[in-house]
């Protein structure tokens, strides 16, 4: 058998897609990379909540799958959005990297003035932490966000941590612990979208992590249940059954916040709805700053 695996063509997505490849090919399946270009590669001005949310790095690989040009493709999984085209499926969840953010600096951490993010929950738990920080729109890739931060632009940069690992980059900072600044759900994690077909899925499943992918459908399950996607200022992270999630307003100075143990994705749900209703205001009020209907 041979598969050909879609990615998007940044460094981290095509180490991404080695990692992928190199357990296939370990199993004496023959794999042929194709990189493709995704909306979110071709707009590096603005913050992504402008331009569609994290779906835009995903949908030109789910319609070349759909089309029979690739076999599969290669995502983080925070990048895919809740609702999925018919016809597509999550056929493995490898085991999860650190789900941590990591703040990068070049001056000491209490001299940090500016920091670079244009994530609006890094922005919101930044200054919840620190409502004196001046936060700036980043955008760029790993090398691109890493060097605006070398050049002087900002004083520190907040990355994924699992991103820096994949791509062997050692750079001065610390993680930011996953309790306090709690994670994109998915976060940490890549997926691997295939067809409905259930000899690929047979195939694609042997790459699966089972505790992972629990972990991160509890997540997705509270996730669907909020519906803030990228918009508004949301953390959520399950680790064996315990769940932590919040919604926070824009500027950080309000938080909802739930944490405990889950039993089943119906119990996620639930918990997702309770979070919803403490947190509407602060959904409502994203949307309605952003100019985006709910």
């Amino acid at each position: 058998m041979s598969l050909k695996i879609g990615t998007r063509g940044s460094k981290l997505a095509l180490a991404q897609t080695d990692t992928v490849c190199r357990k296939l090919t370990a199993m004496g399946i023959g794999v042929e990379q194709i990189v493709i270009t995704t909306q979110g590669d071709t707009i590096n001005g603005v913050p992504l909540h402008e331009i569609g949310g994290q779906g835009v790095f995903v949908k030109a690989l789910d319609d070349a799958i759909l089309a029979g040009e690739i076999d599969c493709a290669v995502h983080s999984m925070k990048d895919i959005p809740a609702v999925r085209p018919s016809g597509l499926v999550t056929a493995a969840v490898l085991k999860r990297d650190p789900p941590a953010d990591y703040i990068a600096y070049t001056t000491a951490l209490s001299n940090v003035k500016v920091v670079g993010t244009s994530s609006t929950r890094r922005r919101a738990q930044i200054l919840r932490h620190d409502p004196d920080i001046t936060i700036k729109d980043l955008r760029g890739n790993v090398d691109t966000r890493i060097r605006k931060l070398n050049t002087g632009e900002y004083d520190a940069i907040i990355l994924a941590e699992a991103g820096l690992i994949r791509l062997g980059i050692r750079i001065p900072g610390e993680r930011l612990p996953p309790e306090t600044f709690v994670p994109s759900p998915n976060q940490g994690t890549i997926a691997v979208v295939s067809r409905a077909d259930p000899s690929l899925m047979e195939t694609l499943s042997a790459l699966d992590h089972h505790q992972t992918r629990t972990d991160v459908a509890v997540e997705r399950a509270v996730m669907e249940q909020l519906g803030g996607g990228c918009f508004t200022p949301l953390g959520i992270y399950c680790y064996a059954s315990h769940l932590i999630a919040e919604v926070l307003s824009l500027d950080g100075r309000r938080t909802e916040r739930i944490e405990t143990d889950v039993q089943s994705i119906e119990n996620a749900r639930e918990q997702g709805r309770i979070l919803r209703g403490r947190a509407k205001s602060l959904i409502d009020e994203a949307y309605a700053t952003l100019r985006i209907a709910p």
